[in-house]
């Protein structure tokens, strides 16, 4: 079996990166972090988004604030962050806690700054195959980890467990841009062993560590996992279970060190096009 890290794919995004920043003329481009509360998910993200925006030599802020802010208070912080003109682009760290209103705060980013693609505009270029806006990131570097490894994507059945508006459904809208044929499950999804062992391509996407085994995986697919959650161990893992799967698939992403640093990887791209939007 093949292990797809994510370290090649993103090597060569940070060429294509560095190609990029010479045009901006020196200009170094910065992304701000949102964050509200201390949920460790967020913060593996954070501290990774942080470590690749510093190896590609861009510039990112956090902006952390606590978990029982107030609607007001966060859409106060929130505007004067996407009023800023030092900030290119906005990481809004989701989901938010229940008192503050996602949808309200989605519709208020500037699309220009909207790098994770959750503003209405961008969504709706997603959903039309305009590849002018910003794609969700995770989503996003699912298509550029399979390509980059050269698996077809064309013609596939791609199976998609999840699906969340940050990673299932602009991904099924992704693959189906590639020409695959796309099922999204999810918790209503009968017999999901059987549906997810129809899969050519299978992505994880669900948010429960290793629900993924041995079981849902057809001979010879190419599994990929996009679950970032931490074990009762306190490490690191998967919606899948890496070893199980192994013995099935003739592909699969680890975690960490799989799709994860692809994501950030096409953060920091989209953050340059974002700087590069502005200034012209």
């Amino acid at each position: 079996m093949v292990i797809l890290k994510g370290a090649e794919i993103s090597a060569e995004i940070q060429t294509e990166v560095e190609r990029q920043l010479e045009a901006l003329g020196g200009y170094v481009p910065t992304l701000a972090i949102v964050r509200v509360g201390e949920n460790p998910d967020d913060l593996s993200y954070e501290r990774g988004a942080l470590s690749r925006m510093k190896k590609f030599g861009l510039q990112a802020v956090s902006y952390a604030y606590p978990q029982d802010i107030s609607m007001e208070e966060f859409q106060k912080e929130f505007l004067r962050i996407n009023g800023d003109e030092a900030v290119d682009g906005i990481l809004l760290l989701r989901p938010l806690p229940p008192q503050l209103d996602e949808e309200k705060i989605t519709r208020m980013i500037d699309p220009a700054k909207d790098l994770d693609g959750i503003s209405p505009e961008n969504i709706a270029r997603v959903f039309l195959g305009d590849e002018r806006g910003f794609a969700p990131c995770t989503a996003e570097a699912v298509v550029r980890m399979l390509k980059g490894y050269r698996v077809p994507i064309e013609g596939k059945r791609a199976v998609i467990v999840g699906r969340s508006a940050v990673v299932g459904r602009p991904l099924a809208m992704l693959f189906l841009k590639e020409h695959a044929t796309v099922t999204v499950c999810h918790t209503r999804t009968r017999d999901l062993e059987r549906v997810c062992r129809e899969a050519e391509i299978l992505v994880a996407a669900a948010g429960k560590a290793r629900m993924i085994g041995a079981d849902h995986v057809g001979e010879g697919a190419v599994a990929v996992d996009v679950g970032i959650n931490v074990d009762e161990n306190g490490k690191l893992c998967g919606d899948m279970d890496f070893e199980a799967v192994s013995e099935k698939a003739s592909m699969a992403t680890p975690v960490p060190g799989g799709v994860g640093a692809v994501t950030t990887a096409v953060l920091a791209e989209h953050l340059v096009r974002a700087a590069a939007g502005k200034r012209r």
